[in-house]
């Protein structure tokens, strides 16, 4: 019997690399196998994808796409990825870079443009618009308004790793995404056995010892009062506490699945694709 997750809309990936490597015994390179591996099986258990990066070479946004294509099936014409461009990061560059970009993954992925207040932009509408270097205050708002639309247009949230310095933005990217799923009562999945942003979250709602040195960043205190019962995320409460406490990404992997099965899990032989038969 085939099997597949349908979740009324996208789930949204937020990763970025981990300054916690020495104190863990894990390197960057296990964000990015979490990442790949999360994606691929993610795909292929028919799950669309959301994700709001910038194009730098040989980031997480060009990997994804990589993997969005070389993951589809040769007859599928449905776009299952879409990346979520935050207006600081797309007002610098040039309409004929993202008009090159978006050549480059027709048919393999959406670019949402976001406005500085929120609104979806399309390619015409951000094509009227002039480049120009963003200020400090752009970034902040920025940043908040796209990842307000991407939480407004996903069903879940995965997050990975964080770097909680030298960020852009009001607080680190990946607590102010999980902060927004807290918040909307959204599933958040935090895989925070590779230190960063995401265990600094998991420590803040009991699922992991605290660090020997208090770290602390913009915004942290928002998360007390939150518990693994606000995660809502198909796990119980010693699942979330393993999942934000292993190095070992096939468990990682296996415990989000997991959870995404007990809330999106549909079989694909329901009576609507056995009527034939009857």
């Amino acid at each position: 019997m085939n099997t597949t997750l349908h979740p009324p809309q996208a789930i949204a990936v937020s990763v970025s690399d981990t300054p916690d490597t020495d104190g863990l015994g894990v390197s960057t390179d296990h964000v990015w196998d979490t990442f790949v591996e999360l994606v691929i099986e993610l795909l292929a258990s028919g799950v669309d994808l959301a994700y709001g990066g910038d194009l730098r070479a040989r980031g997480f946004t060009e990997v994804l796409f990589e993997l969005a294509g070389r993951y589809r099936r040769p007859d599928q014409t449905l776009i299952r990825v879409t990346n979520y461009f935050a207006w600081p990061v797309h007002i610098r560059m040039s309409m004929s870079d993202l008009d090159e970009v978006a050549a480059n993954v027709d048919h393999v992925a959406h670019l949402a443009f976001v406005g500085l207040n929120g609104t979806r932009l399309s390619a015409d509408e951000r094509r009227t618009l002039s480049s120009r270097e963003p200020d400090e205050e752009d970034w902040r708002s920025g940043l908040t308004s796209m990842r307000a639309v991407m939480r407004s247009e996903t069903s879940g949230r995965i997050a990975i790793g964080g770097q909680v310095a030298n960020y852009k933005g009001r607080m680190p990217g990946i607590a102010e995404e999980a902060l927004m799923s807290l918040k909307a009562r959204q599933p958040l999945f935090l895989v925070g056995g590779f230190g960063g942003c995401t265990r600094d979250i998991a420590e803040t709602l009991g699922l992991v010892d605290p660090w020997s040195d208090p770290r602390d960043w913009p915004e942290r205190q928002l998360f007390e009062g939150y518990t693994a019962k606000d995660l809502r995320n198909g796990l119980t409460d010693e699942e979330n506490r393993t999942l934000a406490r292993t190095p070992f990404i096939g468990q990682a992997r296996q415990l989000v699945m997991q959870g995404l099965y007990r809330l999106f899990h549909r079989d694909s032989r329901s009576p609507s694709h056995e009527d034939g038969r009857r």
